[in-house]
């Protein structure tokens, strides 16, 4: 027959009479006192349940965990969370800064494209003011036809000085040999005494920047049969 102490021994490790799990509410110090209690106390069992007891105590002391580390770890999240928002901060303030000076420089460039554009159309218009003048003093001028077309004649000077202050020049035409890059035929002329395909005559004046064509010039050439026929 087993013993009470056998009995409350099976209790504590959890094992009931009929091989199930005992009643698991009670406290280890509750279990180690029932332990005690229904041993004999002999010298040998005394010292065997002293050890269990320690032994639970110990494992119960290092499951607690450790005063302060919860809290530890609690103010360490916050001060990286400060130092994200601190970041953030600077990178946001970075980020503004960066967009006014874009701001900033597109605009002083707009402005200083405008100005050079503004430069160059003064720049450009400036010499044919004085032919302007001269125009309205021709209509205002009494004179006869011949008077008047000298005067015309001094205009149109002034207008092709102008021009040339601006490296713009006429189309060569009248003499040279025909070359579709720069004239525009509008006609030929029958004559046996100029090379065929020279420019007699001049409709309309060509002109040219440096080397850059800004309008053809519109010619008449000369057309010699005989010339064809050889």
């Amino acid at each position: 027959m087993r013993s009470k102490s056998w009995d409350r021994m099976t209790r504590w490790a959890g094992i009931g009479n009929n091989g199930v799990d005992a009643d698991t509410s009670r406290t280890g110090d509750e279990t180690v006192s029932e332990i005690k209690d229904g041993m004999d106390q002999g010298p040998g069992m005394t010292a065997t349940v002293d050890k269990m007891e320690a032994g639970m105590e110990g494992v119960y002391e290092s499951a607690e965990p450790e005063p302060g580390s919860e809290a530890d770890h609690a103010v360490a999240f916050e001060a990286q969370i400060a130092q994200l928002r601190g970041e953030r901060d600077l990178m946001t303030d970075r980020l503004a800064r960066l967009q006014a000076e874009f701001d900033n420089a597109r605009k002083r460039e707009a402005k200083e494209r405008t100005d050079a554009r503004e430069y160059t159309i003064g720049n450009t218009i400036e010499p044919f003011l004085g032919v302007m003048d001269n125009f309205q003093l021709a209509l205002k001028a009494d004179g006869t036809a011949d008077q008047l077309r000298s005067g015309v004649g001094l205009i149109l000077k002034q207008m092709e000085e102008a021009l040339k202050g601006l490296s713009v020049t006429p189309v060569e035409t009248i003499g040279a040999q025909f070359d579709p890059r720069i004239h525009e035929a509008l006609g030929s002329i029958e004559t046996n005494e100029h090379p065929d395909h020279q420019v007699l005559e001049e409709i309309r004046r060509g002109y040219k920047i440096r080397e850059r064509l800004l309008r053809p010039a519109m010619v008449r050439i000369a057309s010699n049969s005989a010339q064809k026929s050889d």
